[in-house]
């Protein structure tokens, strides 16, 4: 039996693991799996990996299953040749499927049209300014129109190849490869990235204000902590006042002012905010002086939602 082929696009700051973790769950299913770029030139992937394309785009084969992960998707977001590679395959194979921001060179072949979609978690917003007619989604690790698939980020290509691979050859082969990769797979998790709760905290430049690492960063889509340790020639008063006005410009969030009677702790501020469905949540950053090194602080962020 001739077994069945899967074509992945790459090209210059693609994604390393975006079409290696799609290229092991295919080819351990029994594809032929195989590399494509718009020319045999080597190519350098986003983290300086070499790699050799074994076709280009007049001498490929006819794939059974299209793979566009991301990357540095500018390049092939304008290059025509490439996007009527995309849309010429993507009208035969069975499977058309993108990684991360690979979705966007989907939206710029017209293929998002009128589906839903997702993508990076860090590209939601912009996915949907640039897809207008797509219906733009947060809260799946991959979306499932029928022919077009659309991951989230990252490692969510390997959930979504087992997922192509258990519709077009059966759920016990996916079963079997995962056990082989010793990946835990878990085809009805509601795991998305994009869904958790530090979505909603601001990015803060600390490069600009200290020097810092990140002591730990958790939560679930109810709720966030982060804590930072590191040194700045800031007071922990102006620490304060620097990420709240970061704060207040970039999340629109309000401080919450105490009464006398019920003042925060020195060093604590404490805020309110909305959600992007409307519902409040509220956050409390703390500044903690540590005793006898002069300059050096633990910053406590917590964030949850309220009812």
């Amino acid at each position: 039996m001739t077994p069945r082929r899967a074509a992945i696009l790459i090209y210059d700051g693609v994604q390393i693991i975006d079409f290696t973790g799609p290229y092991e769950v295919l080819g351990q299913g029994g594809f032929e799996v195989f590399t494509v770029a718009e020319t045999k030139a080597t190519v350098t992937t986003s983290m300086g990996m070499k790699v050799v394309p074994e076709h280009t785009f007049s001498d490929a084969p006819k794939p059974d299953v299209l793979v566009i992960p991301g990357g540095n998707v500018d390049g092939p977001r304008k290059s025509a040749a490439t996007l009527k590679w995309v849309k010429e395959l993507s009208a035969t194979a069975e499977r058309t499927m993108s990684v991360c921001n690979g979705a966007f060179i989907l939206a710029s072949a017209g293929l998002l049209d009128g589906l839903r979609a997702t993508t990076f978690y860090r590209m939601i917003d912009d996915l949907k300014t640039e897809a207008p007619k797509t219906r733009v989604v947060s809260d799946q690790r991959f979306v499932d129109n029928g022919r077009i698939i659309t991951t989230a980020g990252l490692s969510s290509g390997i959930d979504g190849a087992l997922h192509v691979l258990s519709e077009m050859l059966g759920k016990g082969r996916a079963q079997a490869v995962a056990l082989s990769m010793e990946y835990d797979w878990r085809p009805d998790s509601h795991y998305a990235r994009a869904a958790l709760a530090d979505r909603l905290i601001p990015d803060i430049d600390l490069a600009g204000i200290g020097d810092w690492r990140t002591v730990r960063t958790e939560g679930t889509t109810e709720r966030w902590d982060i804590v930072v340790h590191g040194t700045s020639d800031l007071s922990a008063a102006e620490l304060l006042d620097h990420i709240g006005q970061t704060f207040v410009k970039e999340g629109k969030w309000s401080g919450v002012a105490h009464g006398a009677a019920a003042a925060s702790s020195p060093g604590q501020s404490d805020w309110r905010f909305s959600g992007p469905d409307g519902r409040p949540w509220k956050g409390t950053l703390s500044v903690e002086a540590v005793p006898g090194q002069g300059g050096t602080y633990t910053m406590t962020l917590n964030i949850a939602r309220i009812g």
